[in-house]
């Protein structure tokens, strides 16, 4: 069974009046996206079971541009924090969370609860770029008997490209990467491919058996204008 992740940007909604800052400044939780446009590509976290073909390049970079070397500083960026997690929040981007989607998780006189899908959804603008953080078990990743604490837990990073990476993608960059923190050196998983026209960088960190999953999409095309935009808010996911 596969976990969908939709990354692609979402139809184009009225226009909000507000930037990210003043709209987070009344929001507290999680984002939602808007309704997809047939065109738009879905991209999914599948199952282990997901097969996947690494290219010899997979430790390296089979594209110039998606070297990891093309990072912004994003530390002038607004800082989301969500549950358990933070994210810099690229300049202009908006929140495109639905009213109902705060209610997601809840149950209602004993109802088994709405699954809740994103727990941060941003997009520019236009809705051609988006931003999305998903927070799955990671016993839905991997079945197991112990709770994660690690990423490696889960796997190696070229293991973990067939639960990260959708089937028929094209891989252009895998990277391990760590950020220290007051303890110890936390492992993150990175991972930047193509698939169905969206350019996609993906970050996975994880922590007391929950994985968190950063995704930053955008159309090919408009990948050599924002991709190190796009990169780098990805690459600042922060488990707490």
């Amino acid at each position: 069974m596969a976990i969908p992740l939709s990354l692609c940007h979402p139809s184009m909604p009225p226009r909000l009046n507000h930037s990210v800052t003043s709209q987070l400044g009344l929001r507290t939780a999680g984002f939602l996206c808007w309704p997809l446009l047939r065109r738009a590509a879905i991209l999914e976290i599948a199952a282990v079971t997901l097969s996947l073909t690494l290219p010899a390049s997979a430790n390296g970079s089979s594209s110039p541009n998606a070297a990891l070397d093309g990072i912004s500083n994003t530390r002038s960026w607004f800082q989301y924090f969500g549950d358990g997690f933070s994210i810099r929040i690229p300049p202009l981007f908006e929140d495109i969370m639905e009213p109902e989607d705060f209610s997601a998780g809840q149950t209602l006189y004993g109802d088994k609860a709405k699954p809740k899908m994103f727990a941060a959804r941003f997009a520019s603008p236009d809705r051609s770029e988006v931003l999305s953080v998903v927070i799955r078990p990671s016993n839905q990743l991997k079945i197991t008997f112990l709770e994660a604490k690690d990423i490696t837990d889960i796997g190696s990073l070229k293991a973990s490209a067939k639960i990260f990476v959708p089937g028929g993608a094209n891989l252009y960059a895998a990277r391990t990467y760590r950020i220290k923190e007051e303890e110890a050196l936390r492992t993150y998983y990175f991972y930047e491919f193509e698939i169905g026209g969206q350019h996609v960088a993906l970050a996975v960190g994880l922590d007391n058996g929950k994985a968190y999953i950063a995704g930053a999409a955008a159309p090919q095309i408009k990948w050599k204008d924002d991709g190190i935009k796009l990169r780098s808010a990805a690459l600042s996911l922060t488990v707490l």
